[in-house]
């Protein structure tokens, strides 16, 4: 199996409780409007229900090359998960692993992982109180800490937030909010995408 590329560019995480329809529908808006990673949350489900979540979206992002992200240490009979900074440590032996932090002491445990998410950078809807924001400052100082590429996460809703991010020094952003409550994900995705390069798909164009 080819190893999975770190993610750049907008990351969107999934939550089937805000999105606004069905999340494989939304999740398929998002990827037209140029988003190429995806996480899969939805911890509540059981797992039958969440591996067949994630066979559906693999599908949609398999028409644009794109990589689904399992959060959590089950990859559902993948090859990439996200973890939570409480563990577990080591990370498994996946294709590629990411972990959330938010801090320096979190940031120095880190071992094989592949790349982290930073956060908050600004207030979250999904997380409230969720630890004081960071700001493109804040951010910029723990990029110059970490070890493997940065996400910056936490209330990013605009082309001008991440491209504050990015001139903090982050390869890319995390989003939820943005484009799961959008009316239209597909624009929605397509406006935080539009600050980054489109990334090439060997399935477009032909």
């Amino acid at each position: 199996m080819t190893r999975p590329a770190a993610p750049r560019g907008v990351v969107l995480l999934t939550d089937r409780l805000v999105a606004r329809g069905d999340l494989v529908d939304v999740v398929a808006g998002a990827v037209r409007g140029g988003v190429r990673w995806v996480v899969l949350r939805e911890r509540d489900l059981p797992r039958a229900e969440r591996a067949a979540l994630a066979v559906d979206l693999r599908t949609v992002l398999a028409q644009v090359d794109g990589t689904l992200i399992v959060a959590g240490p089950d990859p559902l009979d993948g090859d990439a998960v996200h973890l939570p900074a409480a563990g577990p440590y080591p990370p498994p032996a996946v294709g590629l692993v990411g972990r959330s932090c938010h801090d320096a002491a979190e940031l120095a445990r880190l071992g094989t992982e592949d790349y982290v998410t930073l956060s908050p950078v600004w207030t979250t809807r999904s997380k409230p109180g969720y630890g004081p924001p960071l700001c493109p400052d804040g951010l910029r100082d723990l990029v110059r800490l970490s070890p493997v590429p940065v996400l910056g996460l936490g209330g990013i809703e605009t082309p001008e937030q991440v491209t504050a991010c990015v001139g903090a020094g982050a390869v890319g952003v995390a989003v939820l909010g943005a484009v799961m409550r959008a009316a239209d994900p597909t624009a929605a995705a397509a406006a935080l995408t539009g600050v980054f390069p489109r990334p090439p798909s060997t399935q477009e164009g032909t």
